[in-house]
């Protein structure tokens, strides 16, 4: 029995081990073609790149296990400080302590509204039953309905707050008739474990850890979705980082897309070096990364997604939609035109990515 689990051990190793090769090399040739001169001087890279990243089971932490940015760049000094959530990456862009950083669309709604200074570069996935409201076995919850009176927390400003009140909205629930709590994964767990709340709509690892401590999904972003309720994990970079270093955002697009590819081609490593960072077994990890729509640069180049430099794509209505909805919900004040947010949507680094 030694022998055939040595062997798998060792297939998986080297599938992980040859994956990687292929996305560094990959990175390279990219690199390369969107610099023609192939000069790659000290005008085009910076000398450090801060990356506000949050824990989930897309790309950008894929990229971050695999230390691809490091492997490609070691002249530049990558650096990954860790959020709890959109809010706090749109706080961090604020106060320039970022240079790129993931936020959901809710609040890349909000933060195009308030004339932050960043564009969306990157679709990191499209949700879907990676973020539910996951409800106690003892609290009696089995519609929205059941939701009155009801203890229910959520991060506000956060793409599950957005779900949240679009799951009230369309049951018909008055939001003032449930008892909405701000509260970050982190604090929200802790909550949940005490029993001091009744629910909570979450994103991954922290929603599987609250199904295997006696919780059911009463609803998950997928179903919203399917209703007309959007929403998607994006990458935001200063508008000042992408003016300057335009060539580089293109080659850490570079190796967003190739991490999506490694997933897409061999989920198996892909998973394997997803593990460590959500705290999940491969097995597992797999699981949570498959609740997400993984998307190519050349899907996001499509009109329905980020579209191109002349044809700014759907994703722009998306996000107006979103901050429409916060505006009914008096979450936000205003929502502005829609130019506002195509002109928020920065394409030109997906034109040269990719097949």
């Amino acid at each position: 029995m030694a022998m055939p689990i040595f062997k798998q051990l060792f297939r998986r190793r080297l599938n992980l081990l040859l994956g990687l090769m292929s996305m560094v090399l990959l990175i390279s040739f990219s690199s390369c073609s969107g610099n023609p001169s192939g000069n790659a001087d000290s005008g085009a890279l910076p000398d450090e790149f801060r990356i506000g990243y949050q824990l989930t089971a897309g790309p950008e932490t894929l990229v971050k296990e695999l230390g691809l940015m490091e492997e490609a760049f070691p002249q530049v000094s990558i650096r990954w400080q860790a959020y709890d959530s959109g809010r706090d990456v749109n706080d961090a862009i604020a106060a320039s302590n970022i240079d790129a950083g993931l936020v959901g669309s809710v609040p890349v709604s909000i933060g195009i509204a308030d004339s932050l200074p960043y564009q969306v570069y990157f679709i990191m996935n499209i949700l879907g039953d990676n973020e539910a409201l996951a409800v106690s076995e003892v609290s009696n919850i089995e519609t929205t309905a059941d939701l009155a009176d009801k203890i229910i927390a959520v991060p506000f400003g956060s793409t599950t707050h957005f779900s949240l009140l679009a799951a009230l909205e369309q049951d018909g629930v008055n939001p003032d008739e449930v008892q909405i709590l701000d509260m970050q994964p982190q604090d929200l767990l802790t909550a949940w474990q005490f029993g001091e709340i009744d629910g909570g709509f979450v994103w991954q690892p922290t929603l599987s850890r609250m199904l295997d401590e006696g919780g059911n999904i009463l609803v998950s972003a997928r179903e919203l979705a399917e209703n007309g309720a959007i929403t998607a994990a994006l990458g935001v970079v200063s508008t000042e980082f992408a003016t300057r270093y335009p060539d580089f955002l293109q080659r850490y697009v570079a190796a967003l897309d190739t991490a999506v590819q490694l997933y897409q081609e061999q989920p198996t490593a892909a998973a394997e070096a997803m593990s460590k960072a959500l705290a999940l077994s491969p097995e597992e990890s797999l699981q949570v990364m498959n609740e997400l729509v993984w998307l190519r640069a050349a899907d996001q180049r499509t009109e329905k997604y980020l579209g191109t430099p002349e044809t700014p794509g759907a994703l722009s209505q998306v996000l107006k939609n979103s901050a429409e909805f916060l505006v009914a919900q008096g979450e936000l004040a205003a929502a502005p035109e829609l130019e506002k947010y195509e002109a928020a949507l920065l394409s030109e680094p997906l034109a040269k990515t990719g097949p």
